[in-house]
């Protein structure tokens, strides 16, 4: 495969919230003057069932060896599942597709440190007849870098501005932005800088499940939440949690935004507002994401960034969009399903990027976001 050949790689992602697998068609090619182009050429998302969301939480919060291993290989099946259900949407001839390129589930992540995504790759080559690409964060550690964020590269290449400099956020279990330069303007290790900011929607849902005892998994239409009002006091006292004042590169997930810190965060607001209702609550988990946001731009944000653009599963909820927007004024907050294509695709098409990078043996991580030494290529391949 040379750079000028066009190219279809399918992007798999499984994230913190645990809704599915998000996944993605699309194709690339190489454009002399905009850089890489690119076309979605199909997306969906294929749920988990319970049964199948309650193993890969048990994962997430500790289970047996057996029972790790088990998970592995009957994730690489629902893998399979989401790409072979994507293919067929997209119309698109398997000799076509170039590769398979798998996240797969983060179940835990130590920056700079370890890492470990499953969902066996193996089981997906197998099951597809397609190459896989997969473990895109680990050379990023060995290299001394977070592992976190690799979405910015897509961010950069992908979903630049031409004329003004922009953050990306995205709001999924947990919330990363990328400061992302103009076109044109140098994109070099010194500019293009990415963290995560702390809580996405990880704090909203758990709390939502926890105050309707499992009777709903989220804030539909952030409903709940519009109903109440902020305990003040509960999101300062989360906010002086040392992650948040920490310098960037930084990242973080279910390690810290745990099930017993969700419950401390209930019980917190609780203890400070006594007759706290379930509204109340759930209007707190919000400000702290939106405030967490704020507080990111005010202390690690330098340059003149005039708009926010936010994606994933919390840009669909009004009540944190507008704190969001309320947390970042004059920053003007944008989609990204108004600019590009449903921002629930978005860390799918990364993917695919990422595993169309490697195939060309470029890079995929940018050292001002992760902290390594250099670029590295990254992802192991597996083949069909």
């Amino acid at each position: 495969m040379t750079a000028e050949q066009p190219s279809v790689v399918v992007g798999l992602m499984s994230g913190t919230s645990l809704d599915g697998v998000s996944a993605a068609v699309v194709r690339f090619r190489e454009d002399e003057t905009a850089g890489v182009g690119w076309e979605l050429l199909a997306y969906d998302v294929t749920p988990y069932s319970d049964a199948e969301r309650k193993l890969l939480a048990e994962c997430l919060t500790g289970t047996t060896p057996e029972a790790y291993c088990r998970v592995n290989y009957e994730l690489g099946a629902w893998l399979a599942r989401a790409a072979t259900s994507v293919i067929a949407q997209a119309g698109v001839p398997r000799d076509e597709i170039a590769a398979i390129a798998s996240h797969g589930q983060t179940v835990w992540h130590v920056p700079a440190h370890s890492t470990w995504q499953i969902g066996q790759p193996a089981v997906i080559a197998e099951l597809t007849g397609l190459p896989v690409i997969s473990d895109f964060r680990a050379r990023d550690i060995a290299a001394g870098g977070q592992g976190a964020p690799l979405v910015p590269i897509a961010d950069t290449l992908l979903f630049s501005s031409n004329d003004q400099w922009r953050v990306l956020q995205n709001l999924g279990g947990i919330g990363n932005f990328t400061v992302v330069p103009p076109r044109g303007v140098s994109v070099g290790g010194a500019v293009v800088r990415a963290f995560d900011t702390g809580p996405g929607v990880v704090v909203i849902d758990g709390a939502t499940q926890r105050l309707t005892r499992g009777r709903e998994r989220y804030d539909r239409d952030g409903v709940l939440a519009a109903a109440g009002t902020p305990i003040d006091a509960a999101v300062d006292a989360a906010l002086a949690d040392p992650f948040f004042a920490a310098e960037p590169p930084k990242s973080t997930g279910r390690e810290l935004f745990s099930p017993s810190y969700i419950d401390a965060f209930v019980a917190d607001c609780r203890r400070r507002a006594p007759n706290s209702s379930t509204q109340d609550v759930l209007a707190t988990a919000v400000a702290l994401t939106a405030r967490s946001i704020g507080l990111a731009f005010e202390r690690f944000i330098p340059e003149p960034v005039s708009e926010l653009v936010i994606s994933g599963g919390g840009a669909k909820n009004p009540t944190l969009t507008a704190a969001i927007t309320r947390a970042v004024a004059p920053i003007r907050v944008l989609r990204f399903d108004d600019l590009f294509f449903d921002g629930e695709a978005k860390e799918a098409v990364a993917f695919a990027l990422l595993g169309y990078l490697h195939l060309l043996g470029r890079v995929g991580n940018i050292p001002s976001a992760t902290g390594a030494r250099g670029q590295r290529i990254l992802g192991s391949l597996t083949p069909a």
